[in-house]
């Protein structure tokens, strides 16, 4: 089985070559796609370095600016299925996501007969440390209208720690995804969701960055109240499924 790590960055100075070393050394034998938004701090200069130690299991994608979360991992995404790869994941860059639970995620698709695997702060057994009240009011408060707005039986809807079997991405169309802050995340579950794949959480401890900088705003929390009421109206006026659907000839 081929797996590879999506890991988007954007002036991860800090954080890159330990979070790309810890997941190469697993012995899963990982692959690392690094999706760069030109980061002006030289991100994507320590990951060259690096490719030097892993020439076969580490990439890189540099894009020009900062283009935004959903639509790195889309790039990924598309790499990666046209690389072949049997399952793909996405995490963050700087250890909020501890790499020793990709394992964990893997084998709730591999042998959990899970679709997509969450790695889910909001079941039994998942946590957070060192979040701000404010921020962990945001992010279960948004989980919560998901649930209500939507019916999504996902606790945890925004994380980005997530596993999708190849056969799920590609039965998206990924051009029609089109939010790229925390409403991507709850998109892409949607969709898979809709289109009948099983979503299975597995428990994490998420653990707020320490080096570095947060990427949230008011304009992605913006995004994502109204991202989810304009999907639920997809849904009721029937539109949703035919637009994210993707259409074999």
């Amino acid at each position: 089985m081929k797996n590879i790590v999506l890991i988007p960055t954007y002036n991860e100075r800090e954080n890159i070559k330990s979070i790309i070393t810890a997941v190469l050394e697993l012995k899963s034998g990982y692959h690392v796609l690094v999706i760069d938004d030109g980061s002006p701090d030289g991100t994507a200069n320590l990951v060259f370095e690096l490719m030097n130690v892993y020439p076969d299991r580490l990439f890189i994608e540099q894009r020009q600016g900062k283009l935004g979360l959903g639509t790195a991992y889309i790039h990924g995404f598309k790499w990666a299925l046209k690389n072949n790869y049997d399952y793909i994941i996405e995490m963050d860059a700087d250890f909020s996501h501890n790499p020793n639970d990709l394992d964990r995620l893997l084998e709730a698709c591999e042998q959990g007969g899970a679709d997509v695997a969450v790695g889910s702060r909001y079941v039994k057994g998942g946590k957070t440390e060192n979040w701000p009240l404010d921020r962990l009011i945001y992010s279960k408060g948004g989980s919560a209208y998901t649930r209500i707005i939507t019916g999504m039986p996902v606790k945890d809807p925004t994380a980005g720690f997530v596993c999708y079997k190849n056969k799920v991405l590609a039965a998206i169309n990924l051009d029609t995804i089109k939010f790229i802050g925390y409403a991507f995340q709850i998109e892409m579950k949607f969709a898979s969701w809709k289109l009948g794949f099983k979503i299975k959480e597995v428990p994490i401890t998420f653990i707020d960055r320490k080096i570095g900088t947060s990427k949230m705003s008011k304009g992605i929390i913006k995004e994502a109240i109204l991202g989810v009421l304009n999907m639920q109206w997809q849904h009721i006026t029937g539109s949703f499924i035919k637009h994210i659907k993707r259409v074999y000839f």
